[in-house]
């Protein structure tokens, strides 16, 4: 892995971590252990892993340990509460949480389940075929950078995951959305272009483009307020909608759903339901499962239908 936008010592973390878990349970299943020193249970479970892991190293099982103290960045992804926790990792994925199987029978009854269910082969997966490392957590990460605000960061975590996976949509979306955020269309634009058609038809990247679309219309200084100005008359419905597209582009999501909502009210047919048209593209470009996005749906569905 790259940078990821980490820091160093996070950096260091991942590749750790990469090294240890992630790459033998490519074709492994990795008995994964996040424990602590101070952590009486840990020291008491340490034994019946150690031993069931060696009883079941011919049939492909190995034990990862994370020490959460000397690895809280790794803890904090997978989301740890309280240790001991373990999990079954397999192709980069949990696949199974075993915190509760306690004593050597339990666990070995979990872990012959689970071995039934999947290819593990110490020697390699059938017919070589390359795994995807799991990039859930990089990608809820991306997310949570883009939504803090830093957008730069964002965009070169997006940036490594669309390398670590190629056939993800979701990469390349989040790069697009961060680029938009920092103003750098023509670098999204080079991002859409350089797509599959397969990744290019995908709804979280038409997500990302019409935001890009949207963004290309942000006012510059003076802009806004006299795009309002002219949209102060009632029947000037062409300045009304580019007053609405440039206080969405601009930030100003209310203001845009309340102009273009007056609009349908007063003439939803206009331009062949331009209002309406526009007002569902700043839906798509948000988010169908935004708070804001859900509120102005019921405001439209009670104009409409109500």
């Amino acid at each position: 892995m790259a940078s990821l936008g980490l820091n160093l010592d996070e950096q260091k973390a991942v590749d750790r971590f990469r090294t240890s878990v992630i790459e033998p349970s490519m074709t492994a299943l990795v008995v994964l252990d996040f424990w602590a020193e101070w952590c009486g249970p840990c020291k008491a479970l340490s034994p019946t892993l150690e031993k069931v892991a060696a009883d079941y190293a011919d049939k492909g099982v190995v034990l990862a340990k994370v020490n959460v103290d000397e690895e809280p960045f790794i803890a904090q992804q997978f989301q740890v509460k309280s240790i001991p926790t373990v999990y079954a990792i397999f192709q980069g994925q949990p696949v199974a949480d075993l915190t509760q199987a306690r004593t050597e029978s339990q666990l070995k009854a979990q872990l012959d389940q689970i071995l039934a269910k999947l290819p593990v082969q110490p020697g390699g997966l059938p017919g070589g075929e390359a795994v995807s490392e799991d990039i859930t957590p990089l990608l809820a990460m991306g997310e949570e950078v883009l939504a803090s605000g830093e957008a730069d960061r964002a965009a070169s975590i997006f940036a490594q995951i669309a390398e670590i996976d190629p056939a993800s949509p979701a990469a390349p979306a989040g790069l697009v959305r961060s680029l938009t955020a920092l103003g750098e269309f023509e670098s999204a634009d080079a991002v859409l272009a350089a797509l599959s058609p397969d990744l290019a038809g995908d709804a979280e990247v038409t997500r990302a483009r019409t935001a890009l679309d949207l963004a290309r219309n942000k006012p510059g200084d003076g802009e806004l307020a006299a795009l309002q100005a002219a949209a102060t008359a009632p029947e000037n419905f062409a300045a009304r909608l580019a007053y609405a597209e440039a206080a969405f582009a601009a930030g100003e999501r209310d203001a845009a759903s309340d102009t273009l909502l007056a609009m349908i009210a007063e003439d939803r047919e206009w331009h062949e339901g331009a209002a309406k048209a526009k007002l569902l593209q700043m839906f798509e470009a948000t988010g169908l499962e935004d708070p804001w996005v859900a509120a102005q749906r019921r405001r439209l569905s009670l104009l409409l239908f109500g």
